[in-house]
C-alpha cells in the first residue's frame, strides 16, 4: 500500500475499492448460471443432414458413387479392369501385417516399432500410481 500515498486522501479511498472490489469475483453456484446453448464445444446447434443412400443396384455396380462433389455432373463410370495399373491389384488392403512378417531395412518397420513401444510406454504409465 505504499504506492497509496502518492494519491490524495479522497482518491484514495476510491482507488482501494478499486483494488480491494475487483481482486477476486465471488463463486457463482451452478444452480444460479446461465445454461449454454449450443453443442458439445458451446457452438451453434446444427441439424444433421439424412444424405440419400443409393440402392440402384446397376448403378452401384457401374459408378463410383459418391465421386461427383460438384451439384451438376455425373459420378465417374467404371471401366474394365484391363484398362487400370497392375500394381493396382497387388495392393494390401487387408488388416497391417504383423511386424514379424515386415523388413527390418524398411521404413514402415521402424514406424511400427516406434509406435508399439509408445503404446507400451502408455500402458505402463497408466497402471503406475501418482
Amino acid at each position: 500500500m505504499r504506492f497509496l500515498a502518492l494519491f490524495s486522501s479522497a482518491n484514495r479511498s476510491s482507488l482501494s475499492y478499486t483494488l480491494t472490489r475487483f481482486y477476486a469475483t465471488p463463486a457463482v453456484p451452478s444452480a444460479l448460471k446461465k445454461k449454454k446453448l449450443g453443442g458439445k464445444h458451446g457452438g451453434p446447434m446444427v441439424e444433421k443432414k439424412e444424405i440419400p443412400v443409393e440402392t440402384d443396384v446397376n448403378r452401384l455396380v457401374n459408378y463410383v458413387c459418391g465421386s461427383n462433389i460438384y451439384k451438376t455432373g455425373e459420378d465417374i463410370k467404371l471401366k474394365d479392369d484391363s484398362e487400370y495399373p497392375e500394381w493396382l491389384w497387388t495392393l494390401h488392403t487387408g488388416p497391417p501385417k504383423p511386424l514379424e512378417e515386415l523388413d527390418p531395412n524398411t521404413k514402415a518397420y521402424w514406424r511400427r516399432v516406434r509406435k508399439l513401444g509408445h503404446r507400451r510406454n502408455n500402458q505402463l504409465a497408466s497402471l503406475r500410481k501418482f
